[in-house]
């Protein structure tokens, strides 16, 4: 989910029944960060989404 869309995603989350669902934003947009700025959004991505799986 990008950071844009964060709202959107938490509504459709409540309505169908799952409110406070964890997911992981990244920013937006992510079409026009570099290699860099990927790889390290990609690295923050991975630990946050692992943290939310693993508990």
């Amino acid at each position: 989910m990008t950071t844009k869309f964060v709202s959107a995603a938490d509504l459709m989350a409540r309505v169908l029944g799952a409110d406070g669902y964890r997911y992981v934003a990244i920013e937006h947009p992510i079409s026009s960060a570099g290699d860099a700025a990927l790889t390290e959004e990609a690295a923050r991505t991975v630990a946050e989404g692992s943290a939310i799986l693993l508990g």
